[in-house]
């Protein structure tokens, strides 16, 4: 007997299979796909706009104001989210779809699920060239749209109508791997998004998905607890893994129970409670000093959802060579790195029976004396650091406890590149349980706007504060007023220091002159201008504050909580007063130059790299 069938076109199909996606989230089952960012052009609105139309009331949409701002704030719902719900982002083809391939590259690089729907010239051809074609001279089935192959787990262009029953299935199933998991991408030519098909019924049946949970193998497991048994000197390397598994719980229980120190990667913050007895800090160039003191001091390494980037490792130079590492990781490709012993699988499931094999095994006091002496002294430097100290304009340090300072265990904080991580990383001491998320992945400016917009849409108590220094502010700064539209509050904290200070420090210290990153050196005639932020932000339907110290940032911060809509603070910030990160980090600087102060820098690079880790 033949299957029933509906005849939909490619568009409406893609539609209801999406809405037929459904997921469990805390006991509750929710949509796996809550909503699109859309912006529509003449590649989508036809078709795809039309049938997110006539289904707004089951999967609505969201009007961004940037193509990338939108794939930006699927990114940070995602993670937000812990993996456990997927954000749309749809654009024509053209300009739109290309400015959301920075997007899809913040969200490959940290392994997070974002659908990416684009429009797409005609499959027939016949109008070509259309509006906004690149076209190939001796590719002709090319379009600009192939610029997402680099940066997607699963890339398909639809050019029939029956590809969407094995398509969408297959990138719904990349985006849920703990292993695989990243961006998905789906081309939509204009005539195939329009045209019709017999799809069968099943194909839009309610589909629950729960979470994958591979465990380790038996053998990888057994030599993982061999290791750890004889160390004398082990870390735990919480990672983003640690959250994506929901395994915070589990990595606290296995700390305490068996006296092992934990220090964070940027992805993995608040995996821990600072108050924890075992936490012992950020770890890498972001990192505090006494934290990477504990992973140099280390015999053995549990990497957990780590993967092990250089802003973690120090360019591999915090490692000692002869120190071992147990990579737990859903990833292989992660679990393997640098000769570690891989444990292949769910972090959750993998901490659950490793804690089991080792029984009542734990660590000597001497290494726990020792590691409580570096946490002290990471307090004390924390401290040190968001103290006020009566100069105005503050440090990024006191404005960051400033902001901890008023923020509860609930609320979220959130930033992303030039001098911000390493204030945050170093001196925010989480409150609750997943509650921080800083994009160092990609390292993507304008992160700090368009990702508090989507975490602010995930969020469902607390407050979401972002800090955006003023660089950032400048280059997506238009999603204040997509939040403001859209009724999702965040409170963004802008810290003005008049350029791009975190390169000019870079610039610098590797024996360079100022250039171009800071406003007062930069070419043009036009220098002395500034940019009126607070009025900047009123005008895109903010609360704004403008302050002068930090007993009036400390108000502003109160009176912000108070708001009903998006609130924006204005600060100055000093342009050279950093948190010092306590590891190396190995960047290019030339081999010969004129410069006296590049000679002396490339000698500095050389000298330290020759601590570093050897192997692959």
């Amino acid at each position: 007997m033949a299957s029933k069938t509906v005849r939909l076109t490619t568009a409406e199909a893609i539609v209801r299979f999406l809405i037929a996606q459904r997921t469990i989230v805390d006991g509750t089952e929710v949509p796996l796909f809550p909503g699109v960012y859309g912006i529509f052009g003449h590649g989508n609105v036809t078709s795809l706009g039309h049938s997110l139309e006539m289904h707004r009331d089951e999967i609505p949409v969201w009007r961004g104001q940037n193509e990338q701002g939108m794939g930006l704030a699927a990114t940070a719902f995602a993670k937000a989210m812990r993996r456990q719900q997927i954000m749309v982002c749809t654009s024509s083809i053209g300009p739109g779809a290309t400015n959301m391939v920075t997007a899809a590259g913040v969200a490959m690089s940290n392994r997070l699920p974002v659908l990416f729907i684009a429009g797409d010239s005609f499959v027939s051809r016949l109008p070509d060239p259309v509006l906004q074609q690149v076209e190939h001279f001796g590719m002709p089935s090319i379009t600009v749209n192939d610029s997402f192959q680099p940066v997607t787990r699963f890339w398909d262009r639809i050019t029939h109508p029956a590809q969407v029953l094995s398509s969408l299935p297959q990138a719904v199933s990349t985006m849920l791997d703990p292993g695989d998991c990243g961006p998905a991408f789906i081309g939509l030519p204009q005539d195939v998004a329009a045209d019709a098909y017999d799809y069968p019924e099943a194909f839009f049946a309610v589909t629950v998905h729960e979470r994958a949970r591979p465990r380790p193998d038996r053998g990888q497991l057994a030599r993982a607890v061999e290791v750890l048994r004889s160390a004398k000197r082990p870390v735990i390397i919480a990672g983003g893994g640690v959250h994506y598994s929901l395994a915070e719980t589990e990595l606290a229980d296995f700390a305490e129970k068996h006296g092992i120190p934990v220090v964070e990667t940027v992805a993995g913050k608040s995996s821990l409670l600072a108050s924890h007895p075992r936490y012992a800090g950020a770890i890498g160039v972001t990192g505090a000093d006494a934290a990477n003191q504990v992973v140099s001091a280390a015999d053995v390494v549990l990497a957990v959802g780590s993967r092990l980037e250089d802003f973690t490792t120090g360019s591999w130079t915090l490692f000692a060579d002869d120190t071992r590492i147990i990579g737990v990781n859903a990833t292989r490709f992660d679990a393997n790195k640098h000769r570690s012993f891989p444990v292949v699988a769910d972090a959750r499931e993998a901490l659950i029976e490793m804690s089991a094999a080792l029984g009542e095994w734990t660590t000597g006091d001497e290494w726990t004396e020792q590691t409580g002496v570096w946490r002290g002294e990471l307090s004390e430097f924390v401290a040190s650091r968001t103290t006020d100290d009566g100069v105005w304009p503050p440090s990024y340090g006191q404005l960051v406890g400033l902001v901890h300072e008023s923020a509860t265990a609930e609320d979220y904080v959130l930033t992303a590149a030039g001098g911000l991580p390493g204030e945050l990383n170093i001196n925010w001491m989480a409150k609750g349980i997943a509650t921080f998320d800083c994009e160092y992945g990609y390292s993507c400016m304008g992160y700090e706007t368009s990702g508090a917009w989507g975490a602010a849409m995930a969020r469902r108590t607390g407050q979401v504060y972002s800090m955006v220094g003023d660089g950032s502010y400048m280059m997506m700064n238009s999603d204040v007023y997509a939040s403001v539209l859209s009724g999702h509050k965040m409170i963004l904290v802008v810290c003005d220091n008049e350029g791009y200070a975190v390169i000019e420090r870079l610039q610098r210290n590797q024996g360079g002159a100022s250039y171009n990153n800071m406003l007062a050196d930069s070419n043009g005639t036009g220098t002395d201008a500034r940019v009126n932020f607070a009025a900047h932000a009123a005008a895109m339907g903010a609360v704004t504050y403008e302050v002068h110290s930090l007993a009036e940032f400390a108000d502003a911060l109160a009176s912000a909580r108070k708001d009903t809509r998006t609130a924006v603070i204005v600060t100055k910030v000093r342009a050279n007063d950093f948190t010092e990160g306590g590891a190396f980090w190995q960047v290019g600087v030339p081999e010969v130059s004129d410069r006296p102060g590049v000679v002396a820098a490339r000698t500095r690079m050389d000298e330290g790299l020759r601590g570093r880790r050897q192997g692959i």
